[in-house]
């Protein structure tokens, strides 16, 4: 990697990216929000916001609206302990560790002069990624905890398409996870599994419409995703203790 090439100013648009590449690359928001996944770990940056991506991690991104960022492509090698000296093994570390962070105000101005600056002057590029490194091991800096996943989103979309198939990846394309990804953050989140979820909400709505409309229960049965009408009543009775028509008839009691 020659020293010009440190530093590049870059517009990502809703095109997905999906790659990996042997250094480390740090991307810093300057405008707009960037959606970003790496190794499985989603977040989003925007002005003040870093996004850390290690050596060889695998990482996508995309931006629906678009975002402006400052790329850093660390050069591996010696090139750390020849440039940071003392600062070398903290920046090491945050290079090893995915996610996004938070810029103070000092760190954002200088990404700002540096945006600003010709980075493809060798000087600026290697003194300009010194001096951003070595701010970064500021005990100041702090990491960005993962996001919850987006539940609206999720509630909104199984509402909409209830009577149709759903599938995990349908909330994972909505969440900007993987499956695998999904899965694992909905067990560490909710305790189940996202089609569990999704079979929650399908009878959620049901109880819903059991209770506020006078459908009959196998239209019920269909707006809500299910072919069999006896296999929604085994659903409604795992979940609510009842049958359907019980269950319409203690709403409407109560």
């Amino acid at each position: 990697m020659s020293a010009g090439s440190i530093f590049t100013l870059r517009h990502y648009n809703h095109d997905l990216i999906a790659h990996s590449h042997e250094h480390p690359q740090l991307v810093f928001g300057l405008r707009g929000r960037l959606d970003f996944e790496v190794e499985g770990r989603a977040g989003q940056i925007e002005r003040q916001g870093l996004m850390v991506v290690p050596s060889g991690a695998h990482h996508t991104c995309g931006s629906p609206q678009g975002s402006h960022c400052l790329v850093l492509d660390v050069p591996v090698g010696q090139w750390l302990g020849k440039r940071l000296g003392e600062h070398a093994e903290a920046s090491q570390r945050l290079l090893d560790h995915p996610g996004a962070i938070n810029l103070n105000s000092r760190q954002q101005q200088l990404v700002d002069w540096l945006a600003a600056s010709p980075v493809n002057d060798p000087v600026i590029a290697q003194q300009g990624a010194v001096l951003l490194l070595a701010s970064l091991s500021d005990a100041a800096t702090t990491h960005v905890p993962e996001r919850l996943l987006p539940y609206a989103a999720f509630d909104a979309h199984i509402e909409q398409y209830a009577a149709y198939p759903l599938q995990v990846a349908d909330l994972a394309r909505l969440a900007g996870l993987s499956s695998a990804r999904l899965h694992a953050r909905f067990m560490a989140e909710c305790a189940m599994t996202p089609m569990d979820y999704i079979r929650q909400r399908r009878l959620i709505k049901a109880r819903y419409l059991l209770r506020s409309t006078a459908l009959p229960i196998g239209e019920i049965a269909c707006r809500v995703g299910y072919s069999s009408q006896s296999a929604f009543a085994a659903a409604v009775l795992k979940v609510f203790g009842c049958t359907p028509g019980a269950l319409r008839r203690e709403l409407c009691d109560n």
